[in-house]
This record gives structure tokens, C-alpha cells and sequence, in this order.
């Protein structure tokens, strides 16, 4: 008798602990998943994230600061038309800056279109303007004659080395890495959406129980006997 109670407890609080997941399944809110994926995918139609497009102005600023310092060089040397025509038109590969700020330009257009316009997830394009940037820096300090011109024969090299590491660094631990979670947590949520989506349409389809109407007081005495009065007197 004790075992047929105890059994008759534990199914009573197997099915009260199982109320919870019932209720959990009644709380999946798909309305805040739906909206999720919908930000995501604005953001895909956007064409490009927040951290590319941080990524992209700072090439742009490796650009515009090589250009400037380029234009300072040419003012110390005693006059942008002078030194420009010397640089440019004259160019010496020993003496001349004018190779540096082309190589800026380079390094610009190449990340440019890569990541911004074709909007590639790759790393080579990075590694080849940082390899072709690194090489030609490395061979113009060891062969040319920089050094004996002063400060810039210094700076410029060094900035521009700097900046097209710092811009190999910031896409390969910052954009690949978070566009890449971004996406993985669109898919989780697309995910979960569906899932959501076909818990709540099986509750529903099994919470829907349908009682026939009651019926009215006293109609089954009433029908008895109208049969009563509708049998024949023997």
C-alpha cells in the first residue's frame, strides 16, 4: 500500500515539474527574435559594418598622412614647385620621397576596393600590400641615402611601415573576427526564430481542446418523459 502511494506522489510531482516547461515554452517571445534578425539583416543591407568602415577611414587616414608629411618634406627642402619638380620629374630612387607616397596610394587602392567595394572576408589582400609595403621600405632604407637628409629621412619610412602594420593588425584581430560573430549569431538567432516558431504552432495545435456545449437543465428528465407520454396505454 506504501509503494502504491509512493508511486501516485511521484507521478503527481513528475507532471507538477513538468508545468515549468510548459510555461518556458509559453514564454518564448519569436516577436524579439524576428526583430533580432531583422537588425542584422539591415545591417547586411547596409553593405558594410561599423568596424569595416572604421577600418576603411583609417586607410584613408594612412593615405592623407603620408600625404601631408610628403608635403612638409617639399616645403623644408625650400619650395613645393622646386622640390616637386625635382622629385617627381627628376626622380632619384636614393633621394627622392615621391616613391613613399606613391606606395600610400597603392596601399589605398588596393584595400579600398578589396574591402569596401568587392567587401571581401580575406586576409590576402592585407598581407600583400603589408609584404609589398614592408619589402620596398626595407630595400629603399638599405640602398638609398635617406639618412643624410635630415629628419624625414627617418619619419617617412618608419610612418609608413607603422601604419600598414597597424592596418594588417586591425583587420585581422578586429573586422574578420566580429563580422564573423556577427554572422554566427544571425544564424543562431535565425535559428531560434524557427525553433520558436514551430513550438508555439505544436502547443497550439495540442492546447486546443473543444467541449460541446453544455446542454440545458433538466432537458434530459424532459425527454424521458415526453417518451413516457408517447407510449401506448395497454
Amino acid at each position: 500500500m506504501n509503494r502504491v502511494l509512493g508511486d501516485a506522489e511521484n507521478a503527481h510531482s513528475s507532471s507538477v515539474e513538468s508545468c515549468p516547461s510548459l510555461r518556458d515554452v509559453h514564454s518564448i517571445n519569436p516577436t524579439q527574435l524576428v526583430a533580432r534578425i531583422e537588425s542584422y539583416e539591415g545591417r547586411e543591407k547596409k553593405g558594410i559594418s561599423d568596424v569595416r568602415r572604421t577600418f576603411c577611414l583609417f586607410v584613408t587616414f594612412d593615405l592623407l598622412f603620408i600625404t601631408l608629411l610628403w608635403i612638409i618634406e617639399l616645403n623644408v627642402k625650400g619650395g613645393i614647385e622646386t622640390t616637386l619638380e625635382k622629385e617627381v620629374l627628376q626622380y632619384d630612387y636614393s633621394s627622392s620621397y615621391f616613391d613613399i607616397f606613391l606606395l600610400a596610394v597603392f596601399r589605398f587602392k588596393v584595400l579600398i576596393l578589396a574591402y569596401a567595394m568587392c567587401r571581401l572576408r580575406h586576409w590576402w589582400a592585407i598581407a600583400f600590400t603589408t609584404a609589398v609595403t614592408s619589402a620596398f621600405l626595407l630595400a629603399k632604407v638599405i640602398i638609398s641615402q635617406l639618412f643624410s637628409q635630415g629628419a624625414f629621412g627617418y619619419v617617412l619610412p618608419i610612418i609608413s611601415f607603422i601604419l600598414a602594420w597597424i592596418e594588417t593588425w586591425f583587420l585581422d584581430f578586429k573586422v574578420l573576427p566580429q563580422e564573423a560573430e556577427e554572422e554566427n549569431r544571425f544564424l543562431i538567432a535565425q535559428d531560434a526564430s524557427e525553433r520558436a516558431a514551430l513550438l508555439h504552432s505544436g502547443v497550439l495545435s495540442d492546447g486546443q481542446f473543444y467541449s460541446p456545449p453544455e446542454s440545458a437543465a433538466g432537458s434530459d428528465e424532459e425527454s424521458e418523459e415526453k417518451q413516457d407520454s408517447e407510449k401506448p396505454v395497454v
